[in-house]
């Protein structure tokens, strides 16, 4: 882990005026698809009370973000997001130890979280991280179309 970074980055909260740096930094990072409209995503999470949605920033620059849910059963992580100029120099793990933290915190048993199947690298991190495939299929039901 790189510490002269991690200890440079600020995490913080997410605010509004983090909106479109957050989405270029979504976009850069290949996390953007069209049937999900970032905007909407964002102020969907701001309504939800339980968990956090971080930003880190480094130089006023918007570098990493996270998502972190829970919903007094299972804990969720979205979004986690490192700017591919800053990847492979621990923020990562950084997020994802804080979004632990914050879970079992909150009493959360166990954290679920989707990645693509063929999204090689990012499997590869949440592996070294103790993540597995569960024996389980992640089945989806769209309720609100974002088109």
């Amino acid at each position: 882990m790189n510490a002269a970074l991690t200890d440079q980055m600020l995490i913080r909260d997410f605010e509004s005026a983090d909106m479109a740096g957050v989405i270029d930094l979504w976009a850069k990072c290949g996390l953007t698809r069209p049937w999900n409209d970032p905007v909407k995503d964002i102020r969907r999470k701001m309504k939800v009370p339980l968990g956090a949605f971080w930003v880190g920033v480094l130089d006023h620059q918007i570098i990493a973000s996270i998502m972190v849910g829970y919903d007094g059963h299972r804990g969720s992580v979205n979004y986690l997001a490192i700017d591919p100029d800053f990847a492979t120099r621990g923020l990562g793990r950084l997020l994802m130890d804080r979004a632990e933290v914050l879970l079992r915190e909150l009493g959360c048993p166990k954290i679920n979280l989707c990645v693509r199947k063929d999204n090689h690298q990012v499997l590869a991190f949440y592996d070294e991280l103790g993540y597995a495939v569960d024996d389980a299929h992640v089945l989806g039901k769209r309720l609100i179309s974002d088109e």
